[in-house]
């Protein structure tokens, strides 16, 4: 989704969060933090990420510094999506924001240096739930962009270098009956 965004001599506005604007197009979710990263080097992966119930997360992401390649992974075991992905470039530049379900995992590739990532969510950091997937699983074989100028691909903390195969993480989220769907641009 994309906030429309009202510009003039100055620059522009946005109103990047309207709670009936989102019900509208099917997101519920009452967020109750924002969180803030910073990644200093293009290339870094953060994710795949996670939290297990009780305190599963649903995430509304955008990037206001920079451009990242970000992916929503469908944890849902009994999901006929299980394990696929979707992905959009989200950027300071294009104002595209990318929500993300709960029972999905949550991963972004930096683009470029210097980027900075908010995200809501709609439940509190807990740190005993939380999981996540090897980020090159080859059961979800995300299609990663390559990062022209970087030494190290993927620049990852060693938490995210240790995380386990899809087929060996420990999760259990409900499927609604929502399919993972392509995002409309």
């Amino acid at each position: 989704m994309t906030p429309r965004r009202f510009g003039d001599d100055r620059g522009w506005f946005s109103e990047t969060y309207h709670e009936q604007r989102l019900r509208d197009l099917g997101v519920t979710a009452k967020f109750v933090q924002d969180n803030h990263s910073y990644s200093k080097q293009a290339g870094t992966i953060r994710g795949i990420h996670f939290q297990r119930p009780p305190h599963a997360q649903a995430k509304l992401v955008r990037c206001i510094r920079g451009q990242i390649f970000d992916v929503a992974v469908d944890l849902r075991r009994a999901s006929p999506t299980f394990g696929r992905y979707v992905a959009a470039e989200l950027s300071a530049q294009n104002g595209r924001q990318l929500f993300v379900p709960v029972g999905f995992g949550h991963a972004f590739l930096t683009l470029e240096a210097d980027c900075e990532v908010i995200y809501k969510v709609d439940d509190y950091y807990a740190p005993e739930t939380e999981g996540g997937i090897c980020w090159n699983d080859p059961s979800i074989a995300i299609a990663w962009p390559v990062v022209d100028g970087t030494e190290t691909f993927p620049m990852l903390s060693a938490k995210d270098a240790a995380l386990p195969f899809l087929s060996d993480a420990d999760f259990d989220f409900p499927y609604e009956g929502t399919p993972l769907a392509p995002l409309n641009e």
